[in-house]
């Protein structure tokens, strides 16, 4: 008699309805994972139609739109294997024009909204023995951009933050690694951007989606903890 092979695993991609949030939601469907999406957007209901699993909208940003987001994923799966913390971005101005509100609006979206998924999702993991987080970053957090202050500065403690958590969880077999993307094709074109990049092209949002996939997978279950560039070498320092 065959033994019932297990369940397909379950990934939530936040920020999923465009971008690179979306290419990740879409690398994740082709390796065989039922998803929960979350984004601001309804637009993400076509997508998770589209890719067979099941939409949230809501914001990152509110913290009762993430415990639904979470809630609904357990009640109709009942398992959590994988988070893939997308973002937006924040906005940003000159480096003390920034206000305050700005500041707080950034940390909210970038930095906080990692540490809220965190806490709903662990328990799960922590029950089932496994799982892994992948946070949305960007080469930034190396190399700080006076055009985009609040974007670098909280990208730098986001990376503190999946050193920290991953230290803490790994004996519990629960992972946390940042992907740290530099120009992506889902943004316009920029003559001066492009320049930079010795790849001499921008990444697509499914390179970066193939990079997600991977982390959560259990070919990478020895990385943990790391902030990985895929910038095409855009980025300077060592």
């Amino acid at each position: 008699m065959s033994t019932p092979s297990p369940p397909a695993p379950v990934a939530i991609v936040t920020a999923a309805g465009s971008g690179i949030g979306r290419g990740m939601a879409t690398e994740l469907a082709k390796a065989g994972y039922r998803l929960s999406l979350l984004d601001i957007g309804d637009s993400v209901e076509d997508l998770a139609r589209e890719l067979g699993g099941i939409a949230t909208v809501g914001s990152l940003t509110a913290p009762d739109d993430l415990a639904r987001l979470v809630g609904t994923t357990v009640e109709r799966y009942g398992q959590i294997d994988a988070v893939l913390n997308g973002a937006g971005h924040a906005r940003n101005d000159d480096l003390l024009e920034v206000t305050d509100e700005e500041w707080h609006d950034g940390l909210d979206m970038l930095l906080l909204s990692v540490v809220r998924m965190a806490r709903l999702v662990t328990p799960y993991m922590e029950a089932a023995g496994k799982g892994a987080f992948v946070n949305l970053s960007s080469y930034t957090a190396f190399e700080p951009l006076g055009v985009i202050p609040v974007n670098s500065s909280l990208r730098a403690a986001l990376g503190s933050f999946t050193k920290l958590y991953a230290d803490r969880y790994a004996a519990k077999n629960i992972r946390m690694n940042s992907i740290l993307p530099g120009y992506v094709d889902s943004w316009p074109k920029d003559a001066d951007f492009l320049a930079k990049i010795p790849a001499g092209r921008y990444a697509t949002t499914e390179e970066i989606g193939k990079l997600a996939r991977f982390l959560v997978s259990d070919d990478a279950a020895y990385i943990n903890g790391a902030s990985l560039r895929i910038d095409g070498g855009a980025a300077r320092s060592l």
